[in-house]
């Protein structure tokens, strides 16, 4: 069964600002876009990062992390103009491998991958 909707497809087709929490060592928020998300056929966010230094040593300590992403072009509950999910789920890094691999090939800037396992999706609005 797919935890991801067609409605978060169709958000994350649309440019827009994706917030990720992280707590371990402390609470961290850091942010990048709706289109530097890679969704694996098993619905796995394969994510570029090249800072994330503090959601780094977060993940190490409490891999859980929530990710918030939105657009104010897709049209979400009672025909609102705008919708977003928050998503659950735990978080590893990728620094080689062959998804590492397509990652850098797509976004050159990256110095690992964070790879999360979407446990929860709710749509928001």
């Amino acid at each position: 069964m797919s935890i991801l909707s067609e409605k978060f497809y169709e958000v994350l087709s649309k440019e827009g600002v994706v917030s990720i929490m992280s707590w371990g060592v402390e609470p961290h928020l850091v942010n990048t876009w709706n289109s530097y998300l890679v969704v694996t056929e098993d619905e796995r966010i394969l994510i570029p990062a090249y800072g994330f230094r503090k959601t780094e040593k977060n993940v190490e300590v409490n891999s859980t992390v929530k990710i918030s992403l939105g657009s104010k072009e897709v049209v979400g509950y009672n025909d609102y103009q705008g919708t977003g999910f928050l998503l659950e789920g735990t978080a590893k890094y990728l620094e080689s491998g062959k998804e590492f691999d397509q990652m850098k090939s797509k976004f050159s800037f990256l110095t690992r991958v964070l790879e999360i396992t979407v446990e929860k999706a709710k749509q928001m609005l």
